[in-house]
């Protein structure tokens, strides 16, 4: 995964939590706008999501930064 999509994920869900609680949950759609705009990039983050680690649709916010953070 390059660099930059690591970095906006964390980012994302440092954001969440920080908000919303250790117990909030969100979906890769949640590192992105609301328009296409970088098409390779999302694809990047949905095979990370999906086809790498099989993981639901929605997935705990925390789950996801340490697994970012463990080089996932």
């Amino acid at each position: 995964m390059r660099p930059q999509l690591r970095d906006k994920i964390r980012q994302v869900c440092e954001q969440k939590i920080a908000r919303k609680g250790e117990q909030v949950g969100l979906s890769f759609y949640a590192f992105f706008a609301n328009k296409n705009d970088d098409p390779e990039l999302l694809m990047e983050a949905a095979s990370w999501w999906i086809q790498t680690h099989q993981l639901d649709h929605f997935e705990k916010a925390r789950k996801i930064l340490n697994m970012i953070d463990a080089g996932a």
